[in-house]
């Protein structure tokens, strides 16, 4: 796009697939409210923006009324600040956050975007899927299209992860767990040089198993390896694999979901692991959230699910880029792009 986005004719050109986004937000807040959720707003410049190994941040500063300087991040996900209201007695909450991930951008990835991010107090797994097959449906026509890729709604599929790699990738995935050598052999891929297990798990996702997904119907993809456990708890049948799963829909990866981890123990040894993983390739960075571990155990058993806005709207307005349903892409435009 040579013109300006805020230009009459570029906006224009946008304007139908920004109004349905409004009727988006709108149906979406409205499904929540007739089931009993609370809108709430956490903030989002924080000392701690989360513990992905691979997300990378936007750092800012902030000047106290002393005279100090505190080092603050842009959150990626507002789960910790949403899980300590859980922990304070909040009940079912979800909340539409602006969120913010460095080095990124696509027709599909915007470096600041929306999560809707919600919580089912005494949800299981298997009920958190449940209701974000009934948000879909309601906020959602019958078909959308995206990028050239049209899904029904008529029916949701459901498929593990130990089933989508034995039948696009040829492995048990699960017996391999940790070896990637075991990995490439099984599935035929080319072990490269430097390559770790959990590198040539998700080469192989993108490659082999994503094409497949949320093509004719929406997909969740259930029941993820314990090493991408995350904040997610183990399946107490299965120690192999967490309660964990994402949706895809018209070939997009819409949301990432879990039945949330309460214990603080098993939580802080993740993140000691994380944490390492992350240094060892960007250099130390922000101190462990240790209020979000001291909420924890006051946490109630629940699923919660982040899911990209921007996406959603993309799917509800048949969008092919994410910049058409952003009123003003900033960082997102097309210009920063390899």
């Amino acid at each position: 796009m040579t013109q300006p986005w805020w230009n009459a004719e570029s906006l224009a050109a946008r304007l139908p697939m920004l109004r349905r986004r409004g009727l988006l937000t709108a149906a979406t807040r409205a499904f929540f409210q007739a089931r009993g959720f609370t809108e709430v707003e956490t903030p989002y410049a924080v000392p701690v923006p989360g513990e992905e190994v691979h997300v990378r941040t936007f750092a800012t500063r902030f000047e106290t009324v002393r005279g100090e300087t505190v080092k603050l991040w842009l959150h990626t996900s507002p789960e910790f600040a949403m899980k300590k209201l859980l922990a304070g007695g909040a009940g079912p909450i979800f909340q539409f956050a602006r969120v913010w991930r460095n080095a990124e951008g696509s027709a599909t990835h915007a470096p600041e975007f929306t999560m809707l991010e919600w919580y089912t107090p005494g949800a299981s797994m298997a009920a958190l899927m449940d209701e974000t097959e009934a948000l879909f449906r309601a906020v959602l026509p019958p078909c959308v299209t995206c990028r050239g890729v049209t899904t029904s709604l008529a029916r949701f599929d459901r498929i593990t992860v130990a089933e989508a790699f034995f039948r696009w990738a040829g492995t048990d995935v699960l017996a391999s767990a940790g070896d990637a050598a075991a990995l490439a052999a099984a599935s035929g891929a080319a072990h490269r040089e430097g390559e770790d297990w959990e590198d040539l798990f998700f080469r192989l996702l993108l490659e082999r198993v994503e094409p497949h997904l949320g093509r004719d119907h929406p997909t969740f993809l259930t029941h993820w390896p314990a090493a991408q456990a995350a904040l997610a708890r183990r399946d107490p049948h299965d120690g192999r694999v967490a309660l964990r799963f994402e949706i895809y829909a018209a070939g997009l990866e819409l949301a990432n979901a879990f039945e949330e981890l309460t214990e603080p123990a098993e939580q802080r040894a993740r993140f000691v692991t994380d944490r390492a993983r992350r240094h060892a390739l960007s250099g130390p960075d922000w101190e462990m959230d240790e209020d979000f571990l001291a909420a924890l155990p006051g946490m109630p058993p629940c699923a919660g699910i982040a899911l990209g806005f921007d996406r959603l709207a993309m799917l509800a307005a048949g969008a092919d880029s994410i910049e058409q349903v952003l009123w003003l892409p900033g960082a997102a435009d097309p210009i920063y792009r390899k």
